[in-house]
């Protein structure tokens, strides 16, 4: 026994080891090189040779890694735009570095109306950027940086739908047909507009998120060997999830999905979205760049039933043949709170933690209309067929909802978040989270309610999910401390 435990030690000390030997390769210092335009150079920051982003995250790292901010303003990735950083001295000074890192911070101020008649060839021109890259001797990690959120008005400057719309999906797909990282900086400080003083530029403090933000990137640990689609059905097909593998299979009759990180972190966490794949889908993007794997198995319309659940006990048992970890984050969006803590309240060794979204936690209230909602009619009655209802009797007993399972839900010890829009003219809170809350917490559950005043059931989410990720991060354990500078 003794002997099986110097094993087991000895593989999760090469795991650890050869997840992290190209960013501390012996004693090496690692050059990291960062090309882009002005906010990577630190525009408008005073002293910007110390507090620019890149400058920010040398402190971070430590002497082990010598960085090099190569920004230069106003600079394109496209060739043809009005001021290319292909065409700049500093791009042949990124090369002739030979990088053990390079971070791409391109596309901002792509964006412009003087450069946007040229946007069919930015896949193009970045593409080519990542293989100009990849072919030099030293064989650079490469990544591309997501662009920052603009706040500018006018419509010829650097114009944010832009960015949203054609800038962002056309690295997400370089990203993803090249397989380089991708790390998504819009999102950070998108309900931050008071750190940028002239709505283009981050401050020294948006600076700083940024650095921060890279950090936790770079020094997480993770198993470059592990490939969680090797045990999937061999008819999978594959294609991209905002820049990042996605496998689609049939398991069972249901649809299913799978998208792995580009590295995932050590000990394989995942999240499960419940229901309306796609939607909203800030939180699981943060999560892929965190190294966690997005699972999804639709089984739509059961709300929860006995099917449902034993459906979803079979795709978990493929997930574990895949090597995935023992528990997972359950993700449930309105009626796929139901799905998720029905499941839960049937697994709880199985859960590591639990975030739902303006849930529905109580059938009766809605499709049934028991509550402050009218009958649903279609769902209604596919509710009804879902758990053998027959008579108004039946309904107004019905004890599947997760608010029925109370008990189990707290017993199981695992946190709970919950997002919750003040004014969800959709499903009343009162009636479903806020009531779930009162009857955890009279039980000592684990539950966290994130109030939203003044919004309505949609959207779901929050546009920087930030305190959704770091929930899930420290409830799992993959939080990453930043230390102090």
């Amino acid at each position: 026994m003794r002997h099986s435990h110097f094993l087991v030690s000895i593989l999760l000390f090469l795991l650890c080891f050869s997840s992290n030997q190209r960013l501390n390769a012996g004693n090496k210092t690692q050059k990291i090189v960062f090309v882009g335009a002005s906010i990577t150079y630190g525009a408008l920051i005073e002293n910007r040779e110390q507090n620019s982003y890149p400058a920010q995250l040398q402190k971070l790292l430590g002497s082990k890694f010598q960085v090099f901010n190569l920004g230069v303003s106003s600079c394109t990735m496209l060739r043809r735009g009005d001021y290319s950083y292909w065409d700049r001295p500093e791009f042949q000074q990124a090369l002739s570095l030979q990088p053990d890192i390079v971070f791409i911070d391109l596309g901002g101020n792509d964006s412009k109306l003087i450069n946007r008649t040229h946007l069919n060839e930015f896949e193009q021109d970045c593409r080519d950027m990542v293989l100009k890259f990849r072919e030099l001797p030293s064989k650079p990690r490469v990544i591309l940086l997501l662009p920052v959120v603009s706040f500018v008005q006018d419509t010829t400057g650097i114009w944010d739908p832009v960015i949203v719309n054609s800038v962002i999906p056309h690295t997400q797909q370089v990203a993803y047909e090249q397989g380089v990282e991708v790390i998504n900086l819009h999102s950070l400080l998108i309900n931050r507009p008071e750190l940028f003083p002239d709505k283009i530029h981050p401050n020294k403090e948006g600076a700083t998120l940024t650095a921060q933000k890279i950090y936790k990137y770079l020094v997480q640990k993770t198993d470059r060997q592990f490939d969680a689609f090797k045990k999937l059905p061999a008819s999978a097909q594959i294609s991209s999830f905002h820049g990042y593998p996605c496998a689609d299979f049939i398991f069972e009759g249901r649809d299913c999905k799978v998208v792995k990180p580009k590295h995932a972190a050590i000990g394989q966490p995942w999240i499960w979205r419940a229901r309306f794949w796609g939607h909203e889908p800030q939180t699981e993007i943060a999560l892929l760049e965190r190294g966690f794997h997005v699972v999804y198995c639709d089984v739509a319309e059961m709300f929860g039933n006995k099917e449902a659940i034993t459906i979803w006990n079979h795709f978990y048992a493929l997930l574990q043949q895949t090597g995935l970890s023992h528990k997972g984050v359950l993700e449930g969006m309105s009626r796929g709170g139901i799905y998720a803590l029905n499941w839960a309240a049937e697994n709880k060794d199985k859960v590591a933690c639990v975030y739902i979204d303006n849930p529905l936690l109580d059938l009766k209230t809605w499709p049934a209309g028991l509550g402050r909602h009218p009958v649903s009619k279609d769902e209604f009655e596919e509710f009804k067929k879902d758990y053998n209802l027959k008579t108004p009797e039946d309904i107004a007993n019905f004890k599947g909802s997760p608010m029925d399972k109370v008990d189990k839900i707290a017993g199981g010890k695992y946190n709970i978040l919950i997002l919750s829009a003040d004014d969800d003219s959709v499903l009343s809170p009162e009636e479903n989270a806020l009531l779930f809350e009162k009857k955890m917490k009279t039980l000592n559950g684990k539950v966290t309610v994130i109030h939203k005043p003044g919004y309505d059931h949609h959207p779901h989410s929050l546009p920087n999910p930030d305190p959704i990720v770091n929930f899930i991060l420290t409830s799992t354990g993959y939080q990453v401390p930043v230390p102090e500078k």
